[in-house]
């Protein structure tokens, strides 16, 4: 189980990430000078506490002194030390010691007297009852924790206690009720001022996802996770996201993506001394490598990865690790050491309940007997493995031991056993989620990494504006400091001369350098003007990804999402350009015209028509030169409330020329410019296309041109644009 994933959240409501990176050395300073004895633990205990947000192996180096040293203050500090230490425990997966700790704790009941420490005292209990799966008692606790939250009226806590609901419903195997506790947690999260903690709502969110085989569901939460923990340089969330998403990226074999993310996630652990995320980071590059058959590699990766978790005693990675290296030793065709391996990670996973891992490790042992052809042994480990899986609602396991009882029955002779598993294997692989998901997930990941360049860049940018400010206003402090110091009217005098004669030297330079800047600028301008897209279109799908997302409406949400990332490919990636093929322009606005119609619920149809002769003759068009006029049209022709509403695009050639027809049906021009905003957008569209042209004509000396008018012109509705460009081609 991930018994870590939200006790890290808890510590995020008392300690914000910037007083928490400020302040730890003057913590530790003031402890450390502490002569009072009682003063001295307080000061010890708020080090502590900063320590698990900057260097978790500290913290946990720390927590039997702290505990040792509450025992001369009041019961009450006694149960807060005993409690940071299950919280610390957790962080680091240390169940064994999380359990000691906790043993004695509902001795300090009657001594707890203020609500923060009594919800802390019932959400610990929640917990420990978890761990053992006692349903009754961890619903009981975890409700009291509840209570006393909303007593409270801190939302935060709510929301705290609803990510461990959700987190119990995971691991006994029910995702409605995990989904419904999460979505409650996003909500609580939602009314807080703190963003961190809807960061670890869409984490856990994922992880539910992720466990249930969604698993491009769970990349989609975990990104929008990622940019909120980037954004407060939470190194813990940064670190086990990134860890988790490369999970991801290795399931669908995009293996140097995924080492990308391992990498990120193991930097980060490292910067926060968080051993047990290094540790996992490790083995998760070690198995990429026995991904990629270099076998040394994975070794050497993966005990690193021991080297860090055997400090922590956490029996979860652990057993993966173990696991993992169980299966390198398989391909190395050293069967004895790898059931030695296996074993071992029976003995963690049993140790900390976790049944869906001993499902695997089932699956791996099976695979070890078939290869050393010892089938019944094989079948016996294979059906434990399927008796769990199959109870656990995650299809991997289940379709990948079917294929391999079909090849054990084979290897024996029983091809009417062979063929059942096989044939029930074929089944759960055309449901396979994780297949169907990997070009969701790429779309995901490499819209996710564009953002990121984008930010980048506009955050050097603003630095490099800012620094010229500075210099800026550095000179003209230095020039009047200097002014202010000339006494001798005769060396102002000549200063001025020289001033003077200066300033015709730098007017004529300033005049040369504008008039290129000016003709930078008109070019520019023009990228620009190529560039320029409606905002409002991008609020708006959004607004419609987010309704879908909220309606559990998967289907769409994907389809609109992985559309909507390609139409902002297309654009930032042609826009800049002159020319660009026909046939990119023609996807371009299909993408975008799907999408409108999908957004208005299919209240209009649309038709893109071109002629053959401009594909086979790789006619080039001016990008984005029609989807000002098909915007109005949709927008302020209000083609979905017209009935039987349509658009109509047609590209033909006609006297060398590329000529455009755009046709709707919408409410027409009359009706349309009562609306000054609309009037205004349409006035823009049509000076900027005209410019367009007109440089167009100018630079091939064409006669191109633009015109409007009624489509209907008896009922003045409708509108009809005619377009004409220069015809360019490719030349074979």
């Amino acid at each position: 189980m991930n018994f870590n994933r939200y006790f890290f959240f808890i510590l995020i409501l008392f300690i914000p990430s910037s007083f928490v990176f400020g302040q730890e050395e003057k913590s530790l300073s003031e402890f450390q000078k502490e002569t009072d004895t009682k003063k001295r633990f307080l000061k010890e205990y708020d080090y502590v506490q900063l320590l698990t947000k900057k260097n978790l192996f500290k913290a946990d180096s720390l927590k039997i002194s702290l505990i040792d040293n509450s025992y001369m203050m009041p019961s009450v500090w006694q149960f807060r030390a005993i409690a940071l230490a299950c919280e610390i425990d957790l962080l680091t997966g240390n169940t064994a010691a999380f359990r000691s700790h906790i043993s004695g704790i509902e001795t300090f009941r009657e001594s707890l007297q203020e609500k923060e420490d009594l919800f802390l005292f019932y959400k610990l209990l929640g917990k420990s009852s978890s761990l053992i799966s006692d349903q009754t008692s961890t619903l009981f606790y975890y409700g009291k924790a509840e209570k006393l939250a909303k007593e409270m009226r801190n939302n935060a806590k709510v929301s705290l206690i609803n990510v461990h609901f959700a987190d119990f419903f995971i691991f006994q195997n029910q995702k409605d009720s995990a989904v419904y506790y999460s979505n409650l947690a996003l909500k609580y999260a939602r009314r807080t001022n703190n963003k961190l903690a809807t960061a670890y709502c869409f984490n856990t969110q994922a992880f539910i996802y992720s466990y249930f085989g969604q698993f491009e569901l769970a990349v989609a939460k975990n990104i929008i996770g990622l940019e909120i923990a980037n954004k407060f340089n939470d190194l813990y969330l940064i670190s086990k996201i990134n860890r988790e998403i490369g999970e991801a990226q290795r399931k669908i074999l995009n293996f140097d993506d995924a080492l990308d993310y391992f990498n990120q996630s193991l930097s980060n652990a490292l910067r926060l001394n968080d051993y047990r995320q290094v540790g996992l980071s490790y083995s998760n590059i070690g198995m990429v490598y026995y991904d990629k058959k270099d076998l040394p590699k994975a070794l050497n990766y993966l005990k690193k990865g021991q080297y860090y978790l055997a400090k922590l005693e956490d029996l979860n990675a652990l057993g993966e690790l173990f696991s993992n290296l169980g299966l390198v030793q398989v391909e190395l065709k050293r069967y004895a050491v790898a059931l030695n391996d296996f074993n071992q990670a029976l003995v963690y996973y049993e140790s900390s309940g976790n049944k869906l891992r001993i499902a695997e490790v089932y699956y791996n042992v099976g695979n070890v007997f078939l290869k050393q052809k010892k089938y019944q042994n094989a079948i016996n480990y294979l059906q434990k493995s399927l008796k769990i899986s199959e109870g656990f609602g995650t299809k991997n396991q289940v379709f990948s031991t079917y294929k391999l009882l079909a090849n054990v029955y084979k290897d024996l002779g029983n091809l009417k056993q062979s063929y059942f598993y096989l044939e029930k294997y074929l089944y759960y692989l055309d449901s396979n989620s994780t297949l169907q998901a990997a070009t969701k997930i790429a779309e995901l990941s490499e819209s996710y990494r564009y953002d990121q360049r984008e930010k980048l860049i506009q955050s050097q940018a603003d630095s490099i504006n800012k620094q010229r400010q500075e210099k800026l206003i550095s000179s003209k402090t230095i020039e009047n400091a200097e002014l202010k110091n000339e006494f001798q009217r005769y060396v102002i005098l000549g200063f001025f001369i020289l001033l003077l004669f200066a300033g015709i030297i730098v007017f004529y330079r300033f005049n040369q350098i504008e008039i290129k800047r000016r003709q930078k600028e008109a070019e520019m301008s023009q990228t620009l003007l190529r560039t320029q897209m409606n905002p409002h279109f991008v609020f708006n799908a959004m607004s419609v990804i987010q309704s879908y997302i909220y309606e559990n409406d998967t289907e769409n949400s994907t389809r609109f999402l992985v559309n909507f990332s390609r139409l902002m490919r297309l654009i930032l990636e042609n826009s800049p350009k002159e020319f660009i093929p026909i046939a990119t322009e023609v996807e371009i606005l299909e993408k975008y015209l799907s999408m409108q119609k999908l957004r208005f619920e299919n209240r209009f149809e649309y038709s893109l028509e071109v002629e053959a002769e401009l594909f086979s003759e790789g006619a080039s068009i001016p990008p984005m030169i029609t989807q000002p006029f098909i915007e109005n049209a949709i927008e302020h022709g209000q083609l979905h409330t017209i009935q039987d509403g349509f658009i109509k695009v047609h590209f033909y050639k006609k006297n060398n020329q590329l000529k455009i027809d755009i046709i709707d049906n919408g409410i027409g021009r009359k009706v349309a410019e009562m609306n000054k905003k609309s009037k205004a957008h349409k006035s823009m569209a049509m000076k900027i296309t005209k410019d367009r042209i007109d440089n167009l004509n100018k630079k091939y000396k064409t006669e191109g041109f633009l015109k409007i008018e009624d489509f209907n012109k008896t009922l003045e509705v409708g509108t009809k644009i005619l377009i004409s460009l220069p015809y360019k081609y490719e030349t074979h």
